[in-house]
């Protein structure tokens, strides 16, 4: 029911999906005559429609998602995820709704303060390089920037399978007295974990795939995702127009075409699409609010792989020789956080 589009874009996803992993099983939980409405006049045996009353609307306050709206689609799924109901929940809504909600319902694992989102960039290596957190934490603390560097290095491991990923800090330079004192103290920190900490990245080293993994802030890390993305955009935007200027640019284009759409697959953040809420209880993923149908599909088909790769039991065995770390951490520097 979430995101910018809602029913057009997440239904037609959903049929998308299953028509290439016919294997799985979506519990579609929303309004369900407006649900049913957006179905092929017999719904396929695979889909199963959970009835929600309500819907966190975009511009909620996370207190109304959280306490007003009890019954709301988004509340019912991550809640099919705590029941074992569902693998796994994928959302296109509210991001600070899904992570309070997904936070409270599901818990957050032994030494985690607060879960970070945690999403991939392509990278001129031809890999990716794995970010976090992407907003989930707007204002955060040297601990927390450990922690999550901790949880990257455990969801690299897990998937990647690299035993020792490396990890940069993202900052406005690679030395250690650049930055402001809470990437200052961060970087202590990671220096004196036992992490392969790289030390401090820039924002090219983030598509230079410099480290593995990059660490920062939400606030930072949204603000580099969507320039990223816009900038993709703008690009593919210059390209088309240059390709229309004329005939001969038209027969250049159907020259380049090919090429033209290598790069594009290359570069195209939707297939990317699908950001995971790192340091819960159960596997979430946040999709863009802005997704079409091919951007929501490939969230649907991230979380159908991470469930299917065991991801969250991966991800806690890959943690266990930071956990003591991180609790030695709390003792020493106790959390000022108030209980949700």
């Amino acid at each position: 029911m979430g995101g910018d589009h809602g029913i057009p874009v997440t239904v037609p996803a959903s049929l998308a999906f299953l028509a290439h992993q016919p294997d799985a099983t979506l519990l579609l939980v929303g309004r369900e005559p407006e649900l049913k409405a957006a179905l092929p006049g017999r719904i396929p045996a695979s889909i199963e429609i959970v009835h929600a009353d309500e819907v966190v609307e975009m511009h909620d306050p996370v207190a109304v998602a959280l306490r007003g709206k009890r019954n709301s689609s988004m509340r019912l799924a991550v809640n099919l995820v705590k029941e074992g109901r569902a693998d796994v929940c994928v959302s296109a809504g509210n991001t600070g709704a899904l992570m309070a909600i997904a936070r409270f319902v599901l818990k957050t694992l032994d030494g985690i303060d607060r879960p970070a989102i945690a999403g991939v960039i392509p990278n001129q290596k031809g890999g990716v390089t794995t970010m976090l957190d992407l907003g989930a934490n707007v204002d955060c603390g040297p601990d927390h920037l450990l922690q999550f560097a901790v949880l990257g290095a455990a969801l690299v491991a897990a998937v990647d399978e690299k035993e020792r990923p490396t990890i940069g800090l993202l900052n406005i330079g690679e030395e250690v007295i650049k930055g402001n004192d809470v990437v200052k103290q961060a970087g202590e920190l990671l220096r004196a974990s036992s992490l392969n900490f790289h030390g401090n990245v820039e924002g090219n080293d983030i598509f230079k795939g410099t480290t593995d993994i990059v660490v920062c802030d939400g606030f930072v890390g949204n603000v580099a995702l969507k320039a990223s993305e816009g900038l993709v955009q703008m690009l593919g935007g210059f390209m088309r127009e240059e390709f229309s200027r004329g005939p001969v640019a038209r027969l250049q284009a159907l020259v380049a075409m090919p090429a033209m759409q290598r790069f594009k697959r290359r570069v195209d953040h939707r297939y990317h699409n699908g950001a995971s809420l790192l340091g819960l209880r159960g596997l979430v993923l946040k999709s863009h609010g802005s997704a079409d149908a091919l951007a929501f599909e490939c969230a649907l088909k991230r979380g159908y792989d991470e469930a299917r790769h065991r991801l969250l039991e991966r991800t806690v065995a890959a943690m266990q020789p930071y956990v003591a770390q991180l609790e030695q951490m709390h003792r020493s520097h106790p959390s000022t956080e108030a209980n949700a």
